[in-house]
């Protein structure tokens, strides 16, 4: 799918290494401006937007600040979810998090004055063309809602439909095949299939094949075709963690070269999407056409 329709785990926290206290949702704005008024965390900023995907060890390099400093920083653009955090074994990797600053666009922004809004449209241009050496798309956002109806609207059709106009027809079984379906469209291939399948957890697939059918209903060109089929297939996951009265959805996307088309496509679309996906689960009201 193109970057205007398409749409992408960190581990649980360890007992010895706590997430940071999550702000209270209407308190995310103020958040995120604390968070980018210290210099030091917006250098780290600029760190990961230089190169995506860093443990602390190499975010530390070069810096005059101890690692428990870095550390601190890095905890407090964390909380205001700037950053999002992978575990890879036993390195915890860091990347940009476009989540508060596509909220802040859509619900706040026109409260705060013109420098500020100058400033988030930098950051946002900068987290969207982010290219990253280590080419994975991690996305982190707080819904109200429940797991069970989460899992329902990232599976369900009468859900799919509403907020991302496509649907799968799949029985969510790890192994099966995916189809989808968009607007008389069906993408179908052996290689379409469910990864990882744990209700109200974690869901995990692979992305569908990109096909002279899929190419013509959105106007893609022989030349991005080409690109985008000689890619590897790359694959998404969901993880759903309960928070109060809030869900955490972290989505990685991943699998990709380095030089990827594809992840530039969708790290342009998921962001759309998500956003999509929380307000109609937070307002039961379907996105603008």
């Amino acid at each position: 799918m193109d970057g205007d329709s398409v749409p992408a785990i960190p581990s649980s926290p360890s007992r010895k290494e706590a997430e940071p206290p999550r702000p209270a949702e209407g308190d995310l704005p103020d958040e995120v401006f604390k968070a980018l008024a210290d210099p030091n965390r917006r250098l780290l900023l600029d760190r990961l937007n230089r190169r995506n995907g860093q443990n602390l060890g190499e975010l530390c390099v070069g810096l005059h600040m101890a690692r428990q400093s870095v550390s601190k920083h890095l905890a407090i653009l964390e909380a205001a979810h700037l950053v999002a955090s992978v575990r890879r074994g036993r390195e915890k990797l860091h990347y940009l998090n476009a989540a508060p600053i596509n909220e802040i666009a859509e619900r706040w922004i026109n409260h705060y004055d013109r420098h500020r809004v100058a400033a988030l449209a930098d950051l946002k241009k900068a987290l969207e063309d982010n290219e990253m050496d280590r080419p994975e798309f991690v996305y982190t956002t707080y819904i109200r809602t429940t797991p069970e109806q989460l899992w329902r609207a990232l599976t369900e059709p009468a859900f799919t439909r509403r907020y991302w106009q496509v649907s799968f027809e799949t029985d969510w079984k790890a192994g099966s095949m995916m189809t989808l379906v968009h607007d008389g469209l069906t993408v179908a291939d052996p290689e379409q299939v469910v990864l990882e399948s744990d209700p109200y957890r974690r869901l995990a697939y692979t992305w569908h094949t990109f096909t002279p059918e899929w190419a013509a209903h959105y106007d893609v060109t022989d030349e991005d075709l080409a690109a985008f089929a000689s890619e590897p297939r790359s694959k998404v996951s969901f993880d759903l963690e309960p928070d109060g009265d809030l869900v955490k959805l972290t989505v990685v996307h991943d699998g990709f070269d380095p030089g990827s088309r594809v992840i530039k496509n969708v790290s342009q679309g998921w962001p759309r999407v998500l956003s999509a996906l929380k307000s109609l689960l937070e307002t039961g009201e379907d996105p603008p056409a």
